[in-house]
């Protein structure tokens, strides 16, 4: 397979299931925004919270070797349900066999490395969707950093389906999400910092800081992906050599381009975008 793919530079590829990892690319592409990108979203197959590790696995499989074949090098999985189900399989499987120069990169080690030096009281939470939520991914990860932190998650099922419905600001978002938090409190007191671990969720910002306990963080994504991102640039300089530099943003989509720009307005705050439609196969 090796062969199949080019050598030269190209953009850095993002992949989500849906639109949430758009959240992702707008704080990669705040602090990085010198690099070209090539955003992917499977939304004609959105959303993969619920579904089965093997399929993840195979559709998050799917969309790494399309953005391979279009140039990436290096590809950022914007999901955290596919970093969760998917993520560990393609790096140890199937990269040293597509092309071990290549790379790809999850969203939940950059967040678990940074809560160590937010959280005080050791105590944290996790909101997420179920699939993310039952996998205990947080969990091991943090786990493995900082032994002395304790992790209580609750999952939020509803919580996608709102953004994506443009209502993260109605009345009924409110009760939903002040639901959740009260549950995930209620399991552990002594939480001071909360993890969205959905790149829905920070388009609910100000819902969930009305409904958190004073002294509470929150922590969205995107800035801590970012900066690890950043500085995996730095210490792996090979791999920053195959990124090219022109400052530009395209995105593919398995729906329709029209939805997907009417969508990437709630994330992006942008209309004029450049979209493909793709299909994905093994």
């Amino acid at each position: 397979m090796n062969t199949e793919l080019s050598s030269a530079p190209g953009p850095i590829g993002v992949f989500d299931s849906g639109y949430g990892g758009l959240t992702i690319l707008h704080g990669i592409r705040q602090l990085l925004p010198q690099y070209d990108y090539l955003y992917l979203g499977d939304n004609a197959r959105a959303p993969y919270g619920s579904r089965s590790f093997e399929v993840v696995y195979q559709f998050t499989r799917q969309a790494v070797l399309k953005l391979f074949s279009m140039g990436c090098h290096l590809v950022i999985l914007g999901c955290n349900t596919a970093s969760a189900k998917a993520l560990r399989s393609i790096q140890q499987r199937d990269l040293p066999e597509i092309d071990p120069s290549r790379r790809v990169l999850g969203v939940i080690r950059p967040t678990a490395e940074a809560v160590g030096s937010v959280t005080h009281s050791r105590h944290v939470g996790i909101l997420a969707t179920e699939g993310t939520i039952r996998s205990g991914s947080y969990s091991l990860e943090i786990a493995k950093l900082f032994p002395d932190i304790s992790v209580s998650g609750e999952a939020c099922p509803l919580w996608a389906a709102i953004v994506e419905a443009n209502e993260a600001d109605s009345p009924g978002a409110d009760y939903f999400v002040k639901k959740r938090i009260g549950q995930l409190m209620r399991k552990d007191p002594q939480i001071d910092t909360i993890i969205l671990g959905c790149t829905h969720y920070p388009l609910l910002m100000n819902s969930i800081i009305r409904n958190v306990p004073d002294g509470v963080r929150v922590m969205p994504q995107g800035k801590y992906v970012a900066d690890s991102l950043s500085d995996y640039l730095r210490r792996h300089p090979d791999i920053e050599a195959r990124i090219t530099r022109g400052g530009t943003c395209h995105y593919l989509t398995t729906e329709s381009e029209d939805r997907f720009r009417e969508c990437a307005r709630i994330f992006l705050h942008e209309g004029n975008i450049y979209v493909e439609h793709v299909t994905l196969t093994d």
